[in-house]
């Protein structure tokens, strides 16, 4: 997992945050998707064979929880802290959503994959532990 940094510029009207394909998105982007979310609602759940994901909070605070053959950790992120999350294939995430309205963007690398899923944790498991 790798974290990134956006710029911001404010102004008293608000601030924008710009995002660039080519230079902010760790990947040629091939799919985009927003996630909606309510306090302590999950989702997410599952892994991805191939799949890499871009998590960017777009509104209200998360906790990712992921875990692949290296680590298991948990963050909360915040949208108000400009930052994205790069979480390579065979990651297990949990999205926990901390804020009611909550908006989390994900740029992935491959488009919808059905066979792409790993739904089941203790198939993950035995996934990440093989050679």
């Amino acid at each position: 997992m790798k974290k990134y940094v956006f710029k911001k510029y404010t102004k008293k009207s608000g601030t924008l945050t710009p995002f660039s394909l080519k230079q902010d998105v760790p990947f040629k982007t091939k799919r985009i998707f927003l996630i909606y979310g309510n306090k302590n609602f999950i989702r997410g759940d599952h892994a991805h064979f191939k799949c890499k994901q871009f998590l960017i909070p777009i509104f209200g605070t998360m906790e990712i929880i992921y875990e692949n053959k290296n680590i298991k950790r948990k963050i909360v992120v915040d949208y108000k802290k400009k930052k994205g999350i790069l979480l390579n294939s065979k990651t297990w995430c949990k999205i926990k959503f901390k804020t009611n309205n909550s908006i989390l963007m994900v740029f992935c690398d491959r488009e919808y994959e059905y066979h792409d899923y790993i739904e089941n944790y203790n198939q993950f498991l035995k996934i990440i532990k093989k050679k």
